[in-house]
């Protein structure tokens, strides 16, 4: 089980990803930032999408995998809310 301060990166980092690209990051890369296993990167993963639930933020996998569907506020696939910034459109939101 990841402690809080790992969860803390994990979210930090796939919340840098969403404003940069404008898309969630897979659990491999998040593996690479957290320095740990591909095994355990996905865990984590798990385990913080668990953890935003419980905190109130939404977030889910896409049903039967391991990639994530929607991270609050963001949506990972196309919505009808489309989200603009300095004439920049790479987000959706949930």
């Amino acid at each position: 089980m990841a402690d809080p301060p790992t969860l803390d990166r994990a979210f930090q980092f796939v919340m840098r990803q969403l404003v940069e690209t404008g898309q969630a990051p897979h659990y491999s890369q998040l593996a690479t930032e957290l320095e740990c296993s591909i095994e355990e990167g996905r865990q984590t993963l798990h385990e913080l999408m668990a953890a935003a639930t419980a905190g109130g933020g939404p977030a889910w996998v896409h049903p039967g995998t391991d990639w994530i569907a929607s991270f609050c506020p963001f949506s990972n696939l196309p919505t009808q809310y489309r989200i603009t910034v300095e004439g920049q459109q790479k987000w959706f939101g949930q």
